[in-house]
């Protein structure tokens, strides 16, 4: 692709080209983005190429040799990754008259190359960071077959059809505008319907599970994040509200809630006898993301996270790791994900001192905890190096999007410093003074990434008991509409979110209405079902069950919520 791109746009300088997990991409230096036409011309250079059966030449260069070498044909992006790179001599690939950085292995010849596609283009920061040039990014697959490479792309197509980013806006679940902010996404009355469910249940849930609610804050004084060590590890992420005058105080809007449930925790002295404390709370937080990061729901700038910390004795630690847990497969398995999610055990990186706090003794000390409490509930899990928190190691329970990108759901952590930092202590049964230990867990994630996962999980298609809309009434006529309005607050008194659909036009079209929007239930109603009290039901991917009292669907729907079928 490289080389096809080099011939058609001579002036463009290459970057970086790696394959990934299900096809390539290479980055590209040039004056103006590529188009549909453009990825025609290019595909159709490709097939040239491949044609050519042009063999895969490999050689060396030592390092300053290369540097020479990419400097004299004017790619600079090849210079800069030789620089960067440890080996001392770097390999290259050639192929007719192009050549290329690669650490190889390649195929023999470009000729056994037997299907490809490219997919899109898209900009992409030098790097990945933001302070550095915009580049244009192409990105490829490739198969051994064209029947293979087929079947990738429907199955693409109908990823594409689930992209909550896509889907949300058309059932009008959420939007954004320019005006307000990238990664600052408006949730509209059916999203914040659907969230609004979900937190209610996770707040009822958690009360049973004997955690105590808290209101804090949306900002602090940097003083609160510097006891933290948020100030030293985590400022990048923060905003930052600066004094309007000199000697003002430097606020910050907060990242997460723990260092506020440490006050209310420190608000008073504390006994043996009071832990383990479970304090939640859903908490409003903000999170400078990067422009190149930010996407949909799934990456934003302020969220909600169903946020809490349980501070407890050393011996209560594994105890109240489980019950987090339990906690988190209960949600899971409600919303019907339980098979979409995995665990990896994050762990720190000693030579990461930046990124970490300097205890290489406490981190392996809660590293071993909680290795041997995974261990002992016998949950499979991956491990993962340099994916900690920067005060201790972590639980993070991992899920795909529709696109295969992989994110992080929720997270249970282990914090072995936190508690020291803010001088928490509680009197043991002994007289002494004691430090407790603490666990940071959400039990749902972050409210908008899990809806943007039941999106796509659904296809927008929610369970009744989740829906914005669970029953449309669509009166025949308008001499029906009374029966309709009598049917619609019948439900709304039962709890039900039902609409009624009375616009003009042919019926047919408003029943089509709600099935696009995915609505579950449609009750029909005309003269016969005014007369009987009843009504005349499409369930969504069932089409007609027929007619039914009206008091006998109700205490049917009521029946699916209750029990969040």
């Amino acid at each position: 692709m490289a080389q096809a791109v080099k011939k058609l746009y001579p002036g463009v300088k290459l970057a970086i080209g790696p394959a990934i997990e299900d096809g390539f991409y290479y980055d590209f230096d040039s004056p103006q983005p590529f188009l549909e036409e453009d990825l025609a011309r290019i595909e159709a250079e490709m097939s040239r190429i491949i044609k050519d059966n042009l063999k895969f030449e490999r050689s060396s260069m030592k390092r300053d040799e290369a540097i020479k070498f990419f400097e004299k044909i004017g790619e600079q992006y090849k210079v800069e990754l030789i620089r960067d790179l440890p080996e001392a001599e770097m390999t290259l690939y050639k192929d007719g008259d192009f050549i290329d950085l690669c650490k190889g292995p390649h195929i023999e010849s470009t000729g056994q190359v037997k299907a490809f596609k490219l997919l899109s283009a898209t900009g992409a920061y030098w790097r990945g960071s933001e302070k550095n040039k915009m580049l244009q990014r192409i990105y490829g697959t490739a198969f051994p077959t064209k029947e293979e490479l087929v079947s990738y792309l429907k199955d693409k197509e109908e990823a594409e059809k689930r992209d909550h980013n896509k889907l949300g806006r058309m059932l009008e679940l959420f939007t954004t505008n320019e005006a307000v902010g990238q990664g600052l996404p408006l949730i509209m009355p059916k999203g914040a319907k659907i969230i609004q469910i979900l937190q209610r249940f996770i707040e009822d849930e958690e009360e049973k599970r004997g955690y105590l609610l808290t209101k804090t804050p949306y900002m602090a004084k940097s003083d609160l994040y510097k006891i933290s060590g948020h100030w030293d590890h985590y400022r990048e992420g923060m905003f930052i509200i600066n004094g309007k005058g000199e000697g003002d105080e430097v606020l910050a809007l907060r990242p997460m809630t723990c260092p506020f449930q440490f006050m209310i925790y420190k608000a008073k002295t504390r006994s043996y006898k009071d832990l383990p404390l479970r304090y939640c709370e859903n908490a409003v937080l903000f999170r400078n993301e990067t422009s190149g990061e930010m996407h949909g729901l799934t990456r934003v700038r302020q969220f909600t996270l169903a946020d809490a910390h349980i501070i407890c004795m050393p011996a209560q630690l594994e105890d109240e790791f489980k019950k987090v847990l339990d906690l988190v497969k209960f949600v899971m398995k409600t919303l019907g994900i339980e098979d979409r999610i995995w665990y990896r055990f994050s762990k720190w990186d000693p030579k990461n001192k930046e990124k970490y706090i300097d205890d290489p003794k406490a981190w392996e000390e809660s590293q071993r905890v909680m290795k041997k409490i995974l261990d002992d509930i016998k949950l499979k899990y991956a491990e993962a190096d340099n994916e900690a928190a920067f005060y201790g190691p972590k639980l993070d329970i991992q899920f795909k999007n529709v696109f295969g990108k992989e994110d992080t759901l929720i997270t249970i952590q282990v914090d072995f410093a936190l508690p020291g930092r803010f001088g928490m202590e509680y009197v043991d049964s002994d007289g002494s003074q004691k430090t407790p230990m603490v666990i940071h867990r959400s039990s749902i994630g972050c409210y908008e990434r899990t809806l943007a996962m039941l999106i796509e999980h659904y296809g927008g298609a929610f369970p009744v008991w989740l829906s914005p809309v669970q029953a449309v009434i669509i009166p025949i006529s308008d001499e029906h509409k009374e029966y309709a309005g009598k049917a619609a607050q019948a439900l709304r008194d039962r709890g039900i979110r039902a609409e009624i659909d009375d616009k003009s036009g042919r019926m047919q079209h408003k029943i089509r209405d709600a099935e696009v929007q995915k609505v579950p239930y449609m009750l029909v109603v005309g003269g016969k079902e005014a007369q009987t009290e009843s009504v005349s039901v499409r369930e969504r991917g069932k089409g007609d069950l027929g007619a039914m009292k009206l008091a006998d669907f109700i205490k049917k729907i009521v029946g699916e919520v209750e029990a969040r079928k």
